[in-house]
């Protein structure tokens, strides 16, 4: 397989603020030198509530910002992880708080295009579950005026959700659009139990991003390999598939990050 190997941002410095997963505001710089070091090809932006008026993703300048640290660096950036829609769903029942998501979307998407990024992921996981058919509805409702939008800034809509695979297949289909694509988390999905091969061949087509994680069956994440993913099962499928998308490392981290993400890069590295 040839995909382009990343990781999600933050992974290679210490947690910022203590928090597990965030953008490193003031800090993002130096992640792509790191990065650069390590021969990794694209960081996966985030983009969180906690952040947002200082995130360069919709901060006045802030696309220059980024392209001339790609210039510098030779780190793409082709997909974002926008973790602002677990707090504030698109498809939330508070009106101000939908249509204010729906409007950073649609600026995102802009901005995305303009960065030359392929993915926006959408996690309907945690807060954003889609866990009842009315959830369901009101997602594919509010997010519909937006599809035709990303078709004219060739940005896919990736969305990452608990589903099973049958249900998650009939929420892809309720969208007529080859922009609404599949973010495969391969930890949550062998949290949840999922069999991997029936996800695949479910949807497989439909993958345009993966994130490499390792997670216990109804536990969280772990080191890559002492979890109940099937690393072997998931990889021989997806290169039957011919998936060509980015493979974006969000493994388990510590405090500091760097040295357990070399650990788990070396690892990783035998399925590629």
């Amino acid at each position: 397989m040839n995909n382009d190997l990343g990781v999600m941002q933050g992974r290679l410095l210490p947690k910022f603020n203590g928090r597990y997963q965030a953008h490193p505001v003031g800090f993002w710089k130096e992640e792509f030198e790191i990065a650069s070091d390590l021969g990794l090809q694209c960081i996966e932006f985030i983009i969180d509530k906690e952040s947002i008026s200082e995130n360069p993703l919709l901060k006045e300048n802030g696309i220059e910002d980024i392209k001339k640290t790609i210039y510098k660096t030779g780190v793409n950036v082709k997909t974002i992880c926008a973790d602002y829609f677990m707090d504030f769903p698109i498809q939330s029942l508070d009106f101000k708080v939908s249509e204010n998501s729906q409007n950073i979307l649609i600026k995102l998407i802009s901005n995305a295009n303009e960065l030359g990024v392929s993915d926006i992921i959408i996690p309907c996981v945690d807060h954003a579950s889609l866990n009842d058919e009315e959830s369901i509805k009101l997602f594919v409702e509010k997010l519909n005026p937006l599809v035709s939008i990303a078709e004219n800034h060739k940005i896919n809509l990736c969305l990452e959700t608990d589903l099973n695979p049958k249900m998650f297949r009939q929420l892809l289909n309720s969208f007529n659009s080859n922009r609404i694509t599949v973010n495969y988390d391969i930890g949550n999905s062998a949290s949840l139990g999922y069999d991997p091969v029936e996800e695949l061949e479910c949807y497989g087509d439909k993958i345009a991003d993966v994130h490499i994680k390792d997670r216990k069956l109804g536990g969280k994440s772990v080191i890559l390999g002492k979890g109940s993913a099937d690393f072997d099962s998931v990889f021989k499928k997806l290169k039957s598939l011919e998936y060509d998308g980015p493979f974006i490392l969000q493994a388990y981290r510590d405090d500091e990050g760097l040295e357990i993400f070399k650990k788990q890069l070396n690892w990783i590295k035998r399925f590629l």
